[in-house]
């Protein structure tokens, strides 16, 4: 089932008898901070072999075997599979029809509406499925006042309201600029304007699709900083570029919508799947009119040659991917000029 807002944060607390949860949407930092807390309410920790299995998308054949294993030292074992799509769907379909005893946790960043994976979680009864999106206005702002006074700091509305509008864009970087805040004004301490604007970096309202984004629409400056950002954070070299050409491949899909049937960028736009996320609407449009299908396949291919050289043994795979992901900036900033 689908899981509704109102109901997320004690599920989190004890997920019960579920099985299966997909955390998804465009939010990758909530969706880890999500995936942490879960198994941290199974487990009790993240890092006990015994009783945490955390697999990638190279480890995902082993979902099955893992999900059945029992722990050796009592309790109840999570199995935590990061960067799941589709191709993990029979897997867990066959996870949902046995009765392997873990809990399994999917992050499926940017998974479609129609997602094979997504439509089999919400149709089983014991499956869950959580939509982990950017936090605006209030949501937001509730969310940071909740924040400091959990860390026993208060924070001046004129303060609040600035906050608010640079933090949202990625829950990990917004909890980081909130502890970093808490921090600067000491416990009992109260956050106002000027320290707000003194604490908090360029960078903290900038997350991987902001990098993504402000590269199809020839941003150089804001790539080379979210960029920065989304590899300080622990994002890898890999899953960077996957998660460009995923970005690249929605292009492509709409742009050939517009060549083949005539149709206005706007119009083929709708037609994106996953669809894009409205505070980046015209950002999508941008990229729609600097990249043609040809550039977008050439841009592909390009791509995975960068992904390829990231895997050799010895490789510099940060600045094979940062130089990848720059020059895809360089290009479309070519074809504003």
């Amino acid at each position: 089932m689908k899981l509704e807002a109102r109901r997320v944060g004690a599920f989190l607390r004890d997920p019960g008898a579920c099985r299966v949860v997909l955390l998804f949407g465009e939010d990758a930092g909530l969706i880890r901070d999500r995936a942490e807390m879960l198994v941290r309410a199974v487990a009790g920790t993240l890092d006990d072999p015994f009783l945490v299995a955390d697999l990638t998308r190279e480890t995902a054949d082993r979902l099955v075997e893992e999900a059945s294993s029992l722990p050796l030292t009592g309790g109840r074992r999570v199995v935590r599979l990061r960067e799941a799509s589709d191709a993990a769907t029979d897997r867990v379909k066959a996870i949902l029809a046995g009765k392997a005893p873990a809990l399994v946790v999917l992050e499926g960043t940017g998974l479609a509406t129609r997602s094979r994976l997504r439509t089999a979680v919400e149709a089983a009864a014991d499956g869950v499925a959580i939509g982990c999106y950017p936090e605006e206005g209030r949501a937001l702002e509730d969310t940071i006042r909740a924040s400091f006074a959990e860390l026993k700091v208060g924070v001046e509305q004129e303060a609040l309201g600035w906050l608010v509008g640079q933090l949202g864009a990625d829950r990990a970087s917004t909890k980081r600029e909130i502890e970093k805040l808490a921090l600067y004004a000491g416990p009992g301490g109260r956050v106002d304007l000027d320290a707000a604007m003194a604490c908090v970096g360029d960078l903290a309202g900038l997350s991987l699709d902001d990098a993504l984004f402000a590269a199809t629409e020839g941003d150089v400056a804001t790539t080379d900083r979210a960029l920065e950002l989304a590899l300080a954070e622990g994002t890898t070299a890999v899953g960077v570029l996957r998660a460009a050409m995923a970005h690249l491949q929605r292009l492509h899909r709409v742009r050939l919508v517009m060549a083949e049937n005539g149709t206005t960028a706007a119009d083929a736009a709708k037609t994106a799947r996953p669809p894009a996320f409205f505070r980046r609407t015209g950002a999508f449009l941008k990229a729609l009119a600097l990249w043609s299908p040809a550039t977008l396949s050439g841009a592909l291919g390009f791509l995975s040659e960068a992904e390829a050289q990231c895997k050799r043994t010895g490789a510099p795979d940060m600045t094979i991917c940062r130089n990848a992901v720059l020059t895809l900036a360089r290009r479309a900033a070519g074809g504003r000029r």
